[in-house]
């Protein structure tokens, strides 16, 4: 996954840059123009990568990128807390209440065999 991500976004080494003294002299309409061309723009100071300024495309871009990798990753935690959801969810039945004192009043018997499985 990882290799992948690396694929699609560049190294801030490879992105355009400009000095913060640039920055402060052109003011936003020069950071604007900057940024229409790629949407991404790093601002250095002393030759040394301080900020990176993004288009609000690239930002939504990048978000979207995010939420595509973490959707894509399997997270057994979550497939647990899932399976949790959907069996708590059978308490907000509406017979629920008569379900459950039924279960009470009638337990079942095991005649000496271990139930196991997915379900109790």
């Amino acid at each position: 996954m990882e290799n992948m991500m690396a694929a699609q976004f560049e190294a801030i080494s490879q992105l355009p840059t400009a000095p913060a003294s640039t920055i402060k002299r052109e003011g936003w309409k020069g950071v604007m123009r900057s940024l229409s061309g790629v949407g991404r723009l790093v601002v250095t100071n002393h030759s040394e990568p301080e900020a990176v300024i993004l288009s609000t495309q690239e930002y939504d871009r990048l978000i979207k990128a995010a939420r595509s990798a973490a959707n894509a990753v399997n997270d057994p935690l979550q497939a647990l807390r899932d399976r949790f959801d959907a069996r708590l969810a059978t308490l907000d039945t509406p017979d629920a209440g008569h379900r459950l004192r039924d279960l009470m009043a009638n337990p079942g018997t095991l005649d000496g065999k271990v139930k196991a499985g997915d379900t109790y």
